[in-house]
């Protein structure tokens, strides 16, 4: 308690030490080109609103605009075109510490009627134009002041309708019931590794992410029914969008805090040239947590991470980035050499565990003439996970009891073509060929033989192809379509998925609209699942090896209405079948790999599995306005799967229901100061857990569990609420922003499910994180 009292003296000094108010003002500039073709529209007018006499300017030759001595605060641009809708943005976070630099699309409207100005909010839309149904844009002003979302974009999800966290320790999230792992991540258009900290094999989630804020822009986030150019992902997909830097000023951020230190930099390349480049680097030890009470277990763990994007246009029609990211992470333990003290199987270990993931891209975009733009990237990219634990006898001495270490390389090549075929017609196709490495290598100590068995190690390549092409067809002003196809191959065992995609909406008018998605969607399973195998007759088998994708079957129906300008409620109903999942072979075998959480199913495997997901989500938000916002997402949901046992369970993630409220209040005075208050609080049914047989696990001295009541037991609701205070203070030259974020603040125990505990005997409950305050400080100059 006392280290909260000096924490929030430390944010009452920082108010109270002030500099005399004065009028601050930076720069609003950027760009504006067309939505489908990226040609820069020269003459296009960008007003500021709300001033007197109006501010603005307009685009010149090269779609370029710049607005100087903008007061800082919030701030909204209108941008028109002769022949486009017009473009509102609002709530531009104006700070004196950098310039504002925005990269502005409008799309073409194809009556053309002069005296009907037709509007689209940047808050209405999607970036990408072919989502019409369970898509949201999100920002980076959201992964930072949503309370507890801490820059990382799969915790701030947590607040969306239809997610839940499955493991508040990490940001694994379940979207509508299903698995963690069916999620997808892009980044410029093109797929990449998971990219977070203290990932575990096979999951698509991680402890930390390893992306920085400071290089997202606007991006989106997608639950469903996914248009034609997504493959490989049964449950949602992160569409990663990186800004470019400041091409004509040198800018810097630090950040310093309990997660770590973050040093960012960005500038032009050279004097007179539009490129410019933009990294960031974060250290972190999280032993600072601890040190002030926080109780994170006796293991020492560090990370460090590097992300970047160099622009470097080559002409008027062409530019190259460079962009990726990497990042090391580590977490080791050391048994203390006295029984008396251990208290459970774990304090008896050695464990040394580490998780690496890197990528590098080169994108070259080049606009052919005015109605076509081609990107082509290439990617390659690399993981390796380790996990090695020694047990001590009785005598002090190590004893090996498990290892796993996989690493896996990936080159992808990617090209992708938009069409803008008439002002009613856009074509987008593109291709992506991956040439697939790996190095898999598992064992573990099987008590029964007395000795190590190895249940996984192969080495080789194989290769994967996905090619897809969508029409978005504008019908009428009020009724547009979007038709598409997808197609995905593994080569390994030429498994295959032909996939078509629809959606459509209409609106009722200018405030409503109402969509219908369908797709058919498929994933490639967990590497390591291929490679599971065992011995039979003195040979080694592959019993998993021609296993089919997994597949399901999406409808979405949605309805949205615009309350007022800040004001949008929405209403989604879904239905998802799920199919060719792969479960253990029998009709008295209750495992599906729905339910995995986390490693790679060493047990042989077939494609007889089912799963349907079902329900409808609420939401209303208000973008921010008079510096309140709030979110209140909804969903009632039901998740069940089918094994050959032909009878419908619960998934694990099947929490029925599920409650978000998310909300925030900015307070100004004297002008260049903001105070932020933000609150989440988040209500949903409990997962589901398997029971455990103590008298066979006590027989056996490990955890054996009543397979025949799979995931029958339900835990208690889960409840959190956490907090984040902030303060942004503008400085000539800099922006200073203290904030605090407080995890779970109440300090509920939620459950996250039981053990056996063979020192004791006894079935343990295991818990999801307690209270977690983190402190930081970010200068912007």
């Amino acid at each position: 308690m006392k280290s909260f009292t000096k924490i929030m003296a430390l944010i009452f000094l920082f108010g109270l030490n002030s500099l005399h108010a004065q009028t601050l003002t930076q720069t609003i500039r950027g760009k504006v080109v067309d939505q489908v073709t990226k040609f820069p529209m020269p003459g296009a007018t960008v007003m500021l609103l709300g001033t007197d006499p109006l501010i603005g300017t307009v685009t010149d030759n090269e779609g370029y605009f710049k607005i100087l001595q903008v007061p800082v605060g919030t701030q909204s641009l209108r941008v028109s075109f002769v022949g486009y809708r017009d473009l509102i943005l609002p709530q531009i976070q104006v700070n004196s510490g950098k310039e504002v630099v925005l990269d502005l699309n409008l799309e073409e409207d194809f009556n053309q009627i002069q005296e009907v100005v037709v509007t689209a909010s940047e808050k209405d839309r999607t970036v990408n134009d072919m989502i019409a149904v369970s898509g949201r844009t999100f920002s980076v002003e959201e992964t930072r002041k949503f309370a507890a979302a801490v820059n990382d974009p799969g915790r701030m999800a947590a607040s969306y309708a239809g997610v839940v966290s499955s493991d508040d320790g990490n940001n694994n999230i379940s979207i509508r019931g299903n698995s963690p792992n069916g999620l997808l991540w892009r980044m410029e258009g093109i797929d990449i590794p998971n990219p977070n900290h203290f990932v575990n094999p096979g999951t698509a989630g991680g402890g930390i992410s390893i992306l920085s804020a400071q290089l997202l822009a606007n991006s989106d986030f997608i639950t469903g029914a996914f248009p034609a150019e997504y493959g490989n992902a049964l449950s949602g997909a992160f569409d990663l969008n990186l800004r470019k830097g400041n091409n004509e000023k040198r800018e810097f951020t630090i950040q310093a805090g309990f997660l770590g230190t973050d040093i960012s930099a960005e500038g032009p390349i050279a004097k007179n040239y539009k490129g410019s480049y933009l990294v960031n680097y974060r250290y972190s030890t999280l032993s600072l947590l601890s040190k002030i009470g926080v109780p994170l277990g006796d293991f020492v763990t560090d990370f460090q991470d590097l992300s970047f994007n160099f622009y470097l246009p080559t002409g008027e029609k062409s530019a190259v980035s460079v962009f990726g990211f990497g990042g090391l992470s580590n977490q080791n333990s050391e048994a203390e050499k006295d029984s008396l003290t251990w208290t459970g199987e774990f304090d008896r270990m050695n464990s040394t565990f580490f998780s690496n993931t890197g990528a590098i891209g080169i994108k070259h975009a080049y606009m052919i003439n005015k109605s076509n733009f081609l990107q082509t990237t290439i990617l390659a990219s690399g993981n390796g996970i380790g996990d090695k634990g020694d047990r001590l006898n009785e005598q002090y001495q190590n004893e090996e009891w498990y290892f796993e270490n996989f690493s896996q390389t990936k080159v992808t090549f990617s090209s992708v073509l938009n069409t803008k075929l008439s002002a009613k017609h856009n074509l987008r196709s593109g291709i992506f060929l991956n040439q697939l490495q790996y190095n898999l290598k598992e064992r573990g100590f099987d008590e029964n033989l007395g000795q190590m068995v190895t249940s996984i190690d192969s080495k080789g390549s194989t290769q994967s192809v996905q090619a897809f092409s969508q029409l978005n067809l504008k019908a009428t002003e009020r009724l547009s379509f979007n038709f598409g196809i997808h197609y995905l191959q593994l080569l390994l065992n030429n498994s295959n998925s032909l996939e078509p995609r629809l959606s459509a909406s209409y609106k009722l008018d200018e405030k409503q609209s109402i969509s219908v998605g369908y797709g058919l969607h498929s994933q490639i399973q967990p590497l390591g699942t291929y490679f599971a195998q065992k011995e039979e007759a003195g040979e080694i088998i592959l019993p998993n090896k021609d296993l089919g994708l997994s597949k399901s079957h999406h409808i979405v129906l949605a309805y949205d209405r615009s309350l007022n300008p800040y004001l949008r409620m929405k209403v989604e109903t879904y239905y998802q079948h799920l199919f060719d999942i792969p479960v253990k072979p029998g009709s008295d075998q209750t495992y599906s790999i729905i339910n995995q959480q986390w490693s790679f199913m060493t047990e042989p495997l077939v494609n007889n599995g089912f799963g349907k997901n079902y329900g409808a989500e609420f939401t209303l938000e208000q973008f921010t306005h008079k510096g309140l916002y709030f979110l209140i997402s909804g969903s009632v949901y039901n998740s069940l799967y089918k094994t050959e046992e032909n009878k419908w369970r619960n998934t694990r993630f099947n929490g029925r229901a599920n409650l978000a409220i998310t909300a925030g209040k900015e307070y100004t005075w004297k002008k260049n100061r903001v105070f932020g208050m933000n609150l989440r609080t988040i209500y949903g049914g409990g997962l589901w857990n398997t029971p455990i047989d103590l008298e066979a696990s006590q027989a056996a001295g490990e955890t054996v569990y009543l397979e025949e009541l799979a995931f029958t037991v339900q835990n208690p609701a889960y409840f959190r609420t956490d907090l984040r205070l902030s303060l942004k203070r503008n400085r000539p030259k800099s922006t200073r922003t203290l904030a605090l974020d407080i995890q779970n603040i109440t300090n509920r125990a939620n459950v996250f499910g039981s053990y056996f505990e063979p020192m004791e005997g006894e079935i343990k409950t295991a818990y999801q994180s307690p209270l977690i305050p983190i402190l930081s400080y970010r200068v912007e100059f």
